[in-house]
């Protein structure tokens, strides 16, 4: 495991560590049982009968069983928010809160799975094998590229929808806050220079689908530099960025990139020098979404853009995963999906924007406790899945608890 950024020491009297204690998770029966005919109809024998009408009709699973709205949040703890690679242990706190967003903002029942760490080959298969539980998988916090292949692989061989939320999450919501930001500045989307700092899981997904909403001048950077026509030798998931990215041949470092630039969207951890921010065009936009500490201080961007948005609860405009993942997965689920498509993503996307009636340079997205999220997310989502083939039981929204 990667050495470990600097703590206070552990104080068990500590408020966050008390919310914590005993984990943030319990489990609750759904159907009472009050006396032995509950127990003979919830257990031997009578649910016999409803195995056997599975076992026959694998698709009633979905009505007869927690699967229609469970989901499962797999990490291997390899790349764990700011932290790292902390392992399995380390990172169910992190999945424990994810299973609690999912409950209370779409009523989704979600259960952290950490695993060891293996090759790509052992995490597909131990996924894999567990999937039959799970109406959906949630990808969490894998360390990249392993995330990108695995991910695919996992695609390809179930029949659930599966979401790496550490890119796509943060791409949809990203889009959301550029459309809206795009207004306040009064440029459109579609010819906006944007640069992305980071070719990780989260960069890559930002670009493209920055790409697929018809942004055509993304310029992507990572540490050594921009990823443009003189860089050699990078890995293939970076490689086959530059190959859709920088149409206009940029290369150097990240000054370079954002001379000229409209946007700036970090996703990297790292920091940028006001001497290359002062090159941005007039009423430029901010998304510094590094946490807990952003690329660019707030108050220091806001010298150099009009918008300015961070991954903090602390500062106008939050960008934060919280408004995608949960309504995405009640979509899919009440509506039977198998997969999560690009389409949907964009559409996700453009309802979270639209709560935003009227944006500002303090208010390019809802907040992350506005009732309607979830629900609208949830909308745009199953209106893009199929109508169920004849015969197939698919049960209508579950409901919000």
């Amino acid at each position: 495991m990667s050495a470990l950024p600097t703590r206070r020491p552990f104080d068990p009297s500590d408020e966050v560590f008390r919310v914590h204690e005993g984990g943030k998770l319990a489990v609750h029966a759904t159907s009472e049982l009050r006396d032995a005919a509950d127990l003979s109809l919830l257990y031997t024998p009578g649910v016999a009968e409803v195995s056997l009408a599975i076992a026959a009709d694998p698709g009633l699973a979905r009505a007869y069983t927690s699967r229609r709205n469970t989901v499962a949040v797999v990490s291997d703890g390899t790349a764990v928010l700011g932290l790292g690679d902390i392992g399995p242990l380390a990172a169910m706190p992190v999945m424990e809160g994810k299973a609690v967003l999912f409950k209370h903002f779409a009523g989704v029942d979600a259960v952290p799975v950490c695993m060891e760490t293996g090759s790509i080959e052992q995490i597909v298969d131990a996924v894999a094998r567990i999937a039959p539980t799970y109406g959906g998988i949630n990808l969490e916090d894998i360390s990249a590229p392993r995330c990108f292949e695995i991910e695919r692989r996992l695609q390809e061989r179930l029949d659930v929808p599966v979401f790496h939320d550490d890119q796509h999450g943060t791409a949809i919501v990203a889009l959301a806050a550029l459309r809206n930001a795009a207004v306040v500045v009064e440029k459109e989307l579609t010819g906006l220079r944007v640069v992305v700092a980071g070719a990780g899981a989260a960069g890559v997904a930002v670009s493209r689908i920055l790409l697929a909403a018809g942004v055509t001048d993304v310029v992507v950077t990572d540490s050594q530099g921009v990823l443009g026509p003189d860089r050699e030798g990078l890995a293939p998931h970076k490689a086959e960025l530059r190959e859709v990215t920088n149409p206009r041949g940029v290369t150097g470092a990240l000054g370079e990139a954002l001379s000229g630039a409209d946007v700036f969207i970090g996703v990297s951890g790292g920091t940028v020098a006001e001497r290359d921010l002062i090159r941005m065009a007039p009423r430029a936009v901010i998304l510094a979404l590094a946490n807990p500490d952003p690329e660019v201080h707030p108050v220091v961007a806001a010298r150099f853009a009009e918008v300015v948005a961070t991954g903090r609860s602390d500062f106008p405009n939050q960008i934060n995963n919280v408004l995608a993942f949960p309504g995405i997965f009640r979509g899919a689920l009440d509506a039977g999906a198998r997969r999560i498509t690009e389409a949907m993503k964009l559409e996700a996307a453009a309802a979270i924007a639209a709560l935003v009636e009227h944006p500002t340079a303090d208010r390019i997205v809802p907040s992350v406790f506005d009732e309607r999220v979830a629900p609208a997310v949830a909308a745009a989502v199953a209106a893009l899945v199929p109508a169920s083939p004849a015969g197939v039981v698919r049960p209508g929204p579950y409901a919000v608890r």
